[in-house]
């Protein structure tokens, strides 16, 4: 069960899936734990870029740790930077796991064998592939998958050790839960899916999949 903590910000009570963790150095400057692993107490704040910035502001990181804390200015996109980073490396991840097919071909046919829970296509791929796998997607399963466009081919060709990768299906449903939740505390800080492709696109981003989005109930307000 998803463990709920408080934003130090919003005030919110929130899955810890959909916040990212900060911690302060010995020196008391702020630094993003998106995997909740450093040490000492932590600050909870709502993954998204406004909720980071007013924690900024307000030096919500000072009153919660009840100590003096230095947070830079450009704390938001810092997070943007170390999330995108952890999706990537949960491609990868997933790669030598063998729950990804990568290419046209291989999730053209993942997707005639099974309905596909997470598709991943590159933001300046050619628009005809993406349209014709979520044709065949909706044609035979009556349902797109969950879907982030929000990475370059050439960013997820390093994540998953080719040149470029411009169609990439997650095969798990498993998997695929652990990464609309990455993808889902990404959505906060960049757009999921580009702006300039069709409706029929970005009504399938995180959001409406409801993939590691469970809801807000009590928790406990301190740092941790």
């Amino acid at each position: 069960m998803t463990r709920e903590r408080r934003c130090a910000a919003t005030r919110e009570t929130l899955p810890e899936t959909r916040l990212v963790r900060f911690a302060a150095a010995l020196d008391g400057e702020i630094t993003p734990d998106v995997a909740a692993k450093l040490p000492g107490r932590g600050v909870w704040i709502r993954a998204d870029r406004a909720a980071v910035e007013a924690a900024v502001k307000t030096d919500a990181f000072s009153r919660a740790l009840k100590c003096k804390t230095h947070a830079p200015a450009d704390l938001a996109d810092r997070v943007e930077a170390r999330l995108a980073r952890r999706c990537l490396d949960l491609l990868g991840l997933m790669r030598r796991a063998g729950a990804l097919a990568v290419g046209f071909d291989q999730v053209e046919a993942a997707i005639r064998a099974h309905a596909p829970p997470a598709l991943i296509e590159a933001a300046d791929g050619a628009a005809d592939g993406r349209e014709k796998l979520l044709r065949l997607a909706l044609g035979l399963w009556g349902r797109a998958p969950h879907l982030a466009g929000c990475f370059t081919a050439a960013e997820l060709g390093v994540a998953l050790g080719r040149d470029h990768v411009v169609h990439a299906l997650v095969l798990q449903e498993r998997m695929a839960q652990r990464w609309a939740a990455e993808i889902g505390r990404l959505s906060g800080f960049r757009a999921i899916v580009p702006a300039s492709w069709p409706d029929s696109w970005t009504s399938h981003g995180p959001a409406s999949a409801g993939l590691g989005r469970p809801d807000a109930g009590e928790g406990d307000v301190r740092a941790e």
